[in-house]
């Protein structure tokens, strides 16, 4: 929602746990946004240009903001987000704090020049290295389920490699954005170097392809992310997606079952579901299907939401009526086709607001569901038992999305070479979901779930170019072997190389080995 005060439109901050006001931020007009990018462009050489320790030391003001503001946040994203304050201080507000101070102390390391060993013999006296080299103003378009964590890694990383960042974050999330925004100006970063700007997703992207932006990393819908592909094709401007899965997690007959169930609980349904990463189906072996749905169950059925007499209630509210609306319809799919509700948590009292959607798990579900091949994106989980482990691999991968899976089994061998086949960008054993807290773990899927990676080590690669610079170590020398004028006798000389290297015969590899000391001597004579 928007208005304008004062000659101002401003986006109006509604909290989706009562509808209160939280507050106002003012939008971005695409001049405006034109003038900020060429602004960055001016401030990221000079960014570039600052020792990485100086870069390192303006992100630990950023780490110490977020620990002395710590309840400050997690108020914030609860209230703008609707999700619980545990989750909100645990997945976004710890998980940024560990994130930095990672990054801080391994950014040195993973932006070092890397000195490449020498292919072979002949060309030894050519050494390469690769230096990283930022891309210059790196735009970021970031969603409303994790409107913290998620655009703070990828704005740490850049910054940290050197480039200057837009940062558009999402409408609906705006305090929280802006509240990001508190904390990176809390380094004292020179003007440009980071950039907030708050205007709809599709005219941000729109804008910032068409002028001049060196890179674009994106997370929200498939149907986005392929149009935003589409408009940066036209510029060949390198771009970076995360697109949400549909992640699936296989119990197996010899799993602990009261932990797979307990992971379950929380990897799927905390966030009120909201979580590309979050389970969405599971798959379990006949066997222990009934034990696993009756332990569950138990986990479910005592999980409270809008709780009054709590502040720390188990489930929070829903972000958007429009996600709630397509949790709904996709439910009554799944009840239309069949499918049960096997338990469900408390429902929120009638006065608790409109954002409130209980927790469920369905039975008796199948891969015709639009629920079990779609992203649900809400506290719904789909149970089903299957035969074979060969069954539930089909299925894990019967996907175009494929962002993270989990395989849970007390024998770490065999899920290991369960996980190794399933076609996702994280799979995690005896756990699920938690991964994109890990600072070190890139972040990425297979499929339709994206493009490229954040976090880690590779995070800081999606955020520079490989540039290879390469040596002559031999100045004395006056020209290449394979250098004009050409002649019949130097074809013969480079044809004696490939013997000399590659020659199955021993007398062929000395024989070879005469003509190509007998072409020494041309490299050190000057051209005619």
């Amino acid at each position: 929602m928007t208005q304008t005060e004062s000659d101002q439109e401003t986006t109006v901050c509604i909290s989706p746990i009562d509808g209160r006001v939280l507050g106002y931020s003012p939008v971005t007009s695409p001049d405006e946004l034109i003038d900020i990018i060429e602004r960055a462009k001016i401030a990221q050489r000079s960014w570039a240009e600052t020792p990485i320790e100086e870069r390192a030391h303006a992100m630990q003001h950023v780490r110490d903001y977020i620990v002395e503001h710590a309840d400050d946040i997690a108020e914030t994203i609860h209230g703008d987000n609707g999700k619980t304050k545990i989750d909100a201080i645990a997945t976004e507000v710890l998980a940024s704090a560990i994130a930095v101070n990672y990054y801080i102390k391994n950014a040195k390391r993973f932006l070092k020049p890397e000195k490449l060993r020498a292919g072979n013999i002949i060309l030894s006296y050519k050494r390469s290295t690769i230096y990283r080299v930022p891309f210059g103003v790196v735009g970021i378009i970031s969603p409303w389920n994790y409107p913290f964590a998620i655009p703070f890694h990828e704005v740490v990383i850049a910054l940290l490699s050197g480039n200057a960042v837009v940062l558009k974050s999402a409408t609906d999330t705006q305090m929280v954005g802006r509240k990001l925004e508190e904390c990176i100006q809390s380094a004292g970063l020179p003007d440009g170097v980071f950039n907030y700007i708050n205007m709809s997703g599709s005219l941000a992207g729109k804008t910032l392809l068409e002028n001049g932006i060196d890179k674009l990393f994106f997370t929200g819908g498939t149907d986005t992310g392929s149009k935003i592909m589409q408009k940066a094709g036209e510029t060949l401007t390198p771009v970076s997606l995360e697109l949400g899965s549909n992640d699936a997690m296989i119990v197996c007959e010899d799993a602990d079952l009261e932990r797979a169930a307990g992971g379950a609980a929380w990897a799927g349904l905390q966030n009120s579901g909201q979580s590309c990463g979050g389970v969405e189906r599971i798959y379990v072996h006949e066997n222990v299907y009934e034990h696993f749905l009756d332990t569950l169950k138990s986990h479910v059925e005592r999980m409270s939401i809008a709780n009054e007499e709590s502040l720390y209630d188990d489930l929070g509210a829903m972000t958007t009526s429009e996600q709630m609306q397509i949790v709904c319809s996709q439910l009554e799919d799944a009840l239309a086709h069949g499918a049960a509700i096997y338990a469900e948590s408390e429902r929120p009292p009638k006065d608790g607001g409109e954002n409130y959607f209980p927790a469920m798990i369905l039975t008796n579900v199948t891969h015709e569901m639009s629920i079990m091949k779609e992203e649900t994106f809400g506290p719904i989980i789909g149970v089903m038992k299957y035969r074979n482990i060969e069954e539930a691999i089909q299925w894990t991968n019967d996907s175009n999305l494929g962002l993270t899976s989990s395989v849970w089994s007390r024998d770490q061998r065999k899920a290991l070479q369960i996980a190794r086949r399933i076609e996702s960008g994280a799979v995690l054993i005896n756990d699920h979901l938690m991964s994109h807290g890990m600072a070190e773990t890139p972040w990425g899927g297979f499929k339709q779930s994206g493009l490229g990676r954040t976090h880690g080590k590779l995070g800081f690669n999606e955020m520079t170019e490989p540039q290879v610079i390469i040596r002559d170590n031999l100045p004395f020398v006056k020209r290449d072997l394979w250098w004009h004028p050409y002649s019949p006798k130097l074809y013969k000389q480079l044809k004696a190389v490939l013997s000399l290297l590659y020659g199955k015969k021993l007398s062929a590899r000395i024989k070879a080995l005469g003509t190509v000391l007998k072409a020494v001597p041309r490299v050190f004579k000057r051209q005619v």
